[in-house]
């Protein structure tokens, strides 16, 4: 998972701290030695940890840090805001002029998954009510055009290209006039990458940025590349000009050297973070939620969000209503299996809860997946009267279903029974048999899932 390292050695750190009680400015110091080899060792930039633990410890040296009743306490509220402050402190969001036509420019090198990325912020730009036209300017990595125009299927934004024989240049300005014509608000270029920067490259973004009125360059650089990624960014930014960057593969970037470093780095501000390879796996980046993610605090926010996406409010009320009255089928199992994959997994979401951090790929390993798919076809491999009445489900039926399954009937009598144990545990819980009301939380606490 992202910072996974970065986060395990820090609380190590912190922990240290704690156990004090009282600090002196040595054990500041001493503590900084490790937040700052733990920085390192994580690739993030060395000016930029030279900078950042200069700032910390000018502030956690202070009388009144302590002098003060918990000093630990304070000195890791320092870190917190200092990271803050070192990846852009505000959320940027990328301008979109309200009165007529933005065109964004997608530059990178080849590699960095700069067309699904495209393809990503076009299907987000759509949400927001925008009309999106993506544009296939890399005419020379074989596959590159068929990639947008598939990606640009998925998230039902339309691929304007004219073919990979025609110049670059030339199709980013028939690509201007096409959406003039057919009133596109936002325009993605996707242009050319190479295996490493050169001059051809960079000659040809600044012909494309000269012949048409540019009004937001985005830099796409995978984050797994670590301080190469910031030397990518310095060089994009000094020969063709950047306005923000977007920082590709983080889910399995477990150093995060690069999203630490690019801000100060370059001065360009983070946009989004690419957690995954699904189209929607493209997070709004905010500097306070990532702070949180790297001292292994949570992300509550994002995961909320996830969850808010991830089921719309009618059916999350039917939900709530069915586990009330404890009237819910292998159905609503179904639903929450769904659920679950459309926000990252078990993994994903354990990552986000305060205290969790780093233990989440630990934990989620006890999770058997494998089981997980074969509870799945059991549930499939029943009538829909069986799903939603599982009181039906008599022996013949049981044999019926392992059957299609391709499982033993005692693997279809377990999830039978821990249905019938949570039905019955439902129930039993104050409130909720009688339909009264519990928190979203309470709603599922002590209830033993069937996967």
């Amino acid at each position: 998972m992202a910072f996974e390292s970065l986060t395990d050695k820090l609380q190590g750190v912190f922990k240290q701290l704690r156990s004090k009680g009282r600090l002196t400015e040595s054990d500041v110091h001493d503590a900084m030695k490790e937040v700052k080899m733990a920085l390192l060792e994580a690739d993030v930039n060395f000016k930029t940890v030279k900078n950042f633990i200069y700032q910390v410890e000018q502030k956690a040296i202070g009388e009144d840090v302590m002098n003060g009743l918990n000093p630990a306490q304070t000195v890791i509220k320092i870190v917190h805001d200092e990271l803050i402050e070192l990846m852009g402190s505000e959320t940027t969001e990328i301008p979109l002029n309200s009165g007529g036509m933005t065109v964004i420019m997608m530059a990178g090198l080849q590699g960095s998954g700069k067309t699904t990325t495209a393809a990503k912020l076009a299907g987000k730009l759509k949400s927001r009510g925008k009309r999106p036209l993506l544009v296939a300017c890399d005419v020379y990595r074989p596959g590159a055009i068929k990639q947008l125009e598939t990606n640009g299927a998925k998230v039902g934004v339309p691929v304007f290209t004219m073919g990979d024989r025609k110049n670059p240049v030339d199709i980013a300005k028939a690509a201007i006039s096409h959406a003039e014509e057919n009133s596109y608000n936002v325009v993605l270029i996707d242009t050319a990458g190479r295996l490493q920067i050169d001059d051809d490259m960079m000659k040809e973004l600044k012909n494309i940025k000269k012949e048409i009125r540019v009004d937001y360059t985005v830099l796409v650089v995978d984050a797994m590349t670590g301080q190469e990624a910031v030397n990518v960014a310095k060089t994009f930014t000094y020969k063709v000009g950047i306005d923000g960057i977007i920082l590709t593969k983080c889910d399995g970037d477990t150093r995060g050297g690069a999203a630490l470093s690019v801000k100060s780095s370059t001065g360009k501000p983070l946009l989004y973070i690419g957690m995954g390879e699904k189209l929607e796996d493209l997070e709004q980046f905010y500097p306070e939620r990532m702070a949180d993610r790297i001292l292994g605090m949570g992300d509550v926010m994002t995961l909320i969000e996830k969850a808010q996406a991830a089921m719309d409010e009618t059916k999350a009320a039917e939900m709530e209503k069915k586990f009330r009255k404890a009237s819910f089928g292998f159905d609503d199992y179904l639903t929450s299996m769904e659920q679950m994959k459309k926000m990252g997994g078990i993994e994903s979401i354990l990552s986000m809860l305060p205290g969790v951090g780093s233990k989440a790929s630990e934990i989620s390993d006890m999770v058997d997946e494998k089981q997980m798919k074969r509870t799945e076809a059991i549930i499939l491999s029943m009538t829909p009267e069986e799903r939603s009445n599982p009181d039906l489900l008599n022996v013949s039926r049981k044999k019926r279903i392992a059957s299609g399954a391709g499982v033993d009937i005692s693997e279809v009598n377990r999830l039978v029974k821990q249905f019938e144990q949570a039905r019955k545990m439902m129930k039993q819980m104050p409130g909720m048999g009688r339909g009264g009301r519990r928190g979203g939380a309470g709603l599922f606490r002590g209830m033993k899932l069937p996967f």
